[in-house]
């Protein structure tokens, strides 16, 4: 058993009271790599923004859970050599299954989803209740889900969005004992959020579903997915180049920043980050086509991975300068 707290992580206990009390959004995003993980350090860092490294059950797999301990702890270390004091949340991302989330823990996570939306309301109740049971033992926090966000991503993938009936979330709460609500308001995973040709279609997030739920659940921490924005200008620079991503669009930047001065204190972004280093990777191979060392594409896509993140955190989530 590795505690968290030994690799100097912390839980999102105090994160989100201070988001919310503040009205801004701590931005959750997702890692793979060393590359991605040194961009979300040094943009939050230089932005002096609170941060929630994410990691999928794909990604566990990909980069190997004991590897991942010590890139969290090389994180941690980074922050303190930069002479900075933003927290830093380690989180399972759209945790399938009780073992999953209790092996994370295990291994040193300071936060984990449960992700019991594509179950009914009561089988939903039933796993997220057995999963708080356990991680509360160990001081971690729990994310559940109510509504089904569509599109693909990594391990997560729904044909159809169910949106998430505000009925439901004071029982939801109140049996399960989580410690964040994911709620599903539009928003879809991947870089295909909406059956648009047009960014001027986009339809607007459903509001008045999170300004009923936010009601039902006076302060209480509200969780966006699928909260990309799919930025048109590395689109560009990627069909530019040789890929193929038609009628790709995200959600409005204008649309977060709203949604983050609500209830709304965790937005989880990961497609953008994709986009960003991809468009990077390939620019820097269409311009040198004899480039084979690693470093020389790789830290390019590094760099647009910072400057995006310092983007979002400054001017669309409202992180930036809290701490």
């Amino acid at each position: 058993m590795v505690s968290y707290k030994d690799l100097g992580l912390v839980n999102t206990k105090k994160m989100f009271k201070k988001a919310m009390k503040e009205g801004y959004a701590v931005p959750a995003y997702n890692f793979n790599n060393m590359e991605q993980l040194q961009a979300i350090i040094r943009a939050c860092v230089e932005t002096r923004s609170p941060v929630i490294l994410q990691v999928s059950s794909g990604a566990r797999k990909y980069a190997d859970q004991t590897l991942l301990r010590y890139m969290a702890m090389g994180a941690v270390e980074m922050v303190k050599v930069a002479k900075s004091k933003i927290p830093i949340a380690l989180h399972l991302d759209h945790g399938d299954s009780y073992e999953l989330c209790v092996s994370c823990i295990k291994s040193g996570f300071s936060s984990v989803m449960i992700d019991g939306s594509h179950l009914s309301f009561e089988e939903n109740i039933k796993l997220t209740k057995q999963v708080v049971d356990y991680a509360h033992k160990y001081d971690v926090t729990v994310e559940g889900e109510l509504g089904v966000l569509a599109g693909i991503e990594d391990d997560v993938q729904a044909e159809v969005s169910h949106y998430t009936d505000p009925a439901q979330v004071e029982e939801f709460v109140k049996q399960t004992g989580v410690d964040s609500l994911a709620i599903s308001i539009g928003t879809s995973h991947g870089a295909y959020k909406f059956k648009v040709s047009r960014q001027e279609d986009i339809p607007e997030l459903r509001f008045d579903i999170l300004e009923e739920c936010e009601k039902r659940l006076p302060g209480f921490p509200i969780v966006l997915h699928g909260a990309s924005s799919v930025p048109q200008e590395w689109v560009e620079i990627i069909n530019k180049y040789g890929g193929k991503l038609e009628n790709a669009f995200g959600v409005p930047e204008e649309q977060l920043r709203k949604a983050a001065k609500s209830a709304v204190c965790k937005i989880n972004i990961d497609s953008d980050g994709r986009l960003a280093m991809t468009g990077a990777i390939r620019k820097c191979f269409a311009e040198n086509p004899k480039e084979f060392d690693p470093r020389k594409y790789l830290g390019p896509a590094r760099d647009a991975l910072m400057q995006l993140y310092m983007h979002k955190n400054r001017n669309v989530l409202g992180s930036a300068d809290r701490y």
